[in-house]
């Protein structure tokens, strides 16, 4: 028996996920009315720039991500990709923008099924603009009869 576990890391996780899509997802969510205005009104207009020894960048507008350092921006995260389980067969935790995915590697068929999850997992990335930082996907094998199968994700083998 073996168990594999993926490692899967979200690239600059909290500066992705367009707002329109973000509050389509709220929407869904039922979060309608005065909140989801409210939370449109938070994430609208936002600015920002770069300072470097006393340098500034010009202002820019930000389309993207939530705001690190708020209570509410760890929660919009986690409920825009609350639904990237949809389709999965294995088992999948996802806290905050790390996603780990768990099978029990038995054969071919589990095999194929746990890369299956893998181009699921990744299709979702490409849909709603959250892609995945192959360099930081990871797999570790537990278990004595290890038959080393390889893994893709955006056709790169992850180590």
């Amino acid at each position: 028996m073996l168990l594999l576990t993926w490692w899967l890391s979200f690239a600059k996780a909290f500066d992705k996920g367009p707002h329109e899509r973000l509050l389509l997802k709220l929407f869904e969510h039922g979060i309608l009315g005065k909140v989801l205005t409210w939370i449109r009104n938070w994430l609208s207009d936002r600015k920002q720039r770069v300072c470097i020894s006393g340098e500034q960048s010009t202002w820019r507008p930000v389309w993207s991500g939530v705001p690190q350092g708020s209570n509410l921006g760890p929660v919009l995260f986690l409920i825009f990709i609350n639904d990237i389980d949809c389709g999965i067969v294995n088992w999948i935790l996802k806290f905050a923008d790390d996603t780990k995915v768990f099978a029990n590697i038995t054969d071919d068929k589990s095999r194929e099924l746990l890369q299956q999850d893998l181009n699921t997992l990744f299709e979702w990335s490409q849909n709603w603009h959250m892609e995945f930082n192959t360099q930081k996907c990871k797999v570790t094998r537990i278990g004595r009869s290890n038959p080393g199968y390889t893994y893709m994700m955006n056709g790169l083998v992850l180590e």
